[in-house]
């Protein structure tokens, strides 16, 4: 049976907003013999109020490049491009974070390209909302509403989760109105999927489908833990995999949102790979969890802070990583100029150092997902022919598309392209089979982006 990943937003049409009604507050656990039996429902009392029902509507707006024989045909004037517009409607998911101020977490493919957002709280109230701002790289989205008597949920420090602790999934599956499972934490640091650029998600077996895209992944204290944002589904249902944002990094998003109105990324200046068993058994190393260092761009973080080749970085902050993906996840997830204390190995030892990171410029990988998703995990950089690829990450999207360091792309198709801004053009809202034009040790050859 074929395996895929999903995005969990449901596409689903309707009038109005469907919210549960809220539980009783006289509801009690049922009791055996005297006995009260254990429950969710007093949690759930005072959680449920903090997870709304995010319903979007908008215009999805495609240009598809004419083939050069029409033109001939219809003449000189005949337009290059055929542009289609098609309304959508969809239902999704948010989380309260701030009641006082009304602040909505989801993810960004929820509201991406909505025209208006409406939010239904639990309580059957129905608020347009108001975009903050998103990061399409790691998929969340923030909204605000105006709204008395809100309620928020806390957050809790997902770094602490360990596999095998209790979860709850609230959200609004297939529009039916809120609902809740359970299950627990069955992984951590999930990444290398290809949903997102940025990936270090939670896994958990709590039943997750369509239309729970930006809903709460809670504890038994009713706390946020993470934010749902994908399943795998064989046949577009749950299998008992799913995948959530954790909280810790929602937070730093988020903040830096608030603060700029953008993600404002982080930047250590490694390129690097995961450390698997053949590497560690090279270096002659016990563990097989941590990100090693291939190379240290000059004057950036990692190289003031003393991080050098062959380096493994093995936790953060504190906490273990798992793999190169992770690390680079979190602290691409960080705000420029934040401090950062990394364990790592060298020659056999153990250190401790603490970089500063630096700030992402419009250059850098960060834009490359937003230019075309095929380009996600590459650095780019203007030079004086084209945009150059400075850097490529194992087994990115760019990786796959067959992009390598040092390429220089110097075309769209036919069209000659001079720098990053005219790049963005070519490819913006590109659909279908595109071809960029290369320039690879003084050859010129052409990648196909589908």
């Amino acid at each position: 049976m074929k395996t895929k990943l999903s995005l969990l937003s449901a596409a689903v049409l309707s009038a109005s907003l469907m919210v549960m009604p809220a539980v009783s507050q006289a509801a009690i656990p049922l009791a055996v013999d005297g006995q009260q039996m254990p429950s969710l429902a007093p949690m759930l009392e005072k959680t449920t109020p903090a997870v709304v029902a995010v319903a979007v509507e908008g215009t999805h707006v495609s240009k598809q490049r004419l083939p050069d024989a029409f033109r001939y045909f219809f003449g000189p004037n005949a337009p290059r491009e055929r542009v289609q517009e098609r309304p959508f409607k969809g239902l999704g998911s948010g989380v309260i974070i701030n009641a006082e101020k009304g602040y909505i977490v989801t993810n960004n493919h929820v509201i991406d390209g909505a025209d208006k957002i409406l939010i239904g709280l639990h309580d059957g109230r129905e608020i347009e909302a108001k975009l903050i701002g998103t990061d399409a790289e790691s998929d969340i989205a923030l909204l605000q509403i105006e709204a008395k008597n809100l309620t928020a949920l806390k957050r809790a420090d997902s770094d602490e989760l360990r596999v095998g602790d209790f979860t709850v999934a609230i959200g609004n599956p297939f529009g039916l109105g809120q609902t809740v499972t359970s299950g627990i934490v069955s992984a951590m640091g999930r990444s290398g999927l290809g949903i997102e650029m940025l990936e270090n998600f939670i896994q958990t077996d709590a039943a997750i489908n369509s239309g729970n895209s930006g809903g709460a992944l809670v504890n038994l204290n009713g706390e946020l833990i993470g934010i749902n944002t994908a399943i795998v589904a064989p046949g577009g249902g749950n299998v008992g995999i799913g995948f959530a944002i954790p909280a810790n990094m929602v937070n730093n998003l988020v903040d830096q949102i608030i603060e700029h109105g953008e993600v404002r990324r982080g930047v250590l200046g490694v390129t690097g790979r995961d450390l698997d068993n053949e590497l560690a058994q090279s270096f002659g190393l016990d563990t097989q969890h941590g990100g090693f260092v291939n190379e240290v761009m000059p004057n950036s973080a990692a190289d003031k802070a003393g991080i050098k080749a062959g380096d493994i970085i093995v936790s953060v902050n504190g906490k273990p990583i798992k793999s190169f993906q992770e690390l680079r996840a979190k602290v691409a997830t960080m705000g420029a100029g934040a401090k950062v204390k990394l364990g790592l190995i060298r020659d056999g030892d153990k250190k401790t150092i603490t970089a500063v990171l630096g700030e992402a410029s419009q250059a850098t990988e960060t834009s490359a997902g937003a230019v075309h998703p095929m380009l996600a995990g590459a650095s780019l950089e203007n030079n004086d022919d084209g945009v150059e690829i400075t850097d490529v990450a194992q087994g990115s999207p760019a990786a796959a598309t067959g992009l390598q360091k040092g390429d220089v792309i110097v075309g769209v198709n036919r069209k000659n392209i001079d720098d990053l801004k005219e790049l963005k053009a070519e490819l913006k809202d590109a659909h279908g089979t595109m071809a960029l034009k290369i320039l690879r040790e003084g050859n010129l050859l052409y990648l196909v982006l589908r």
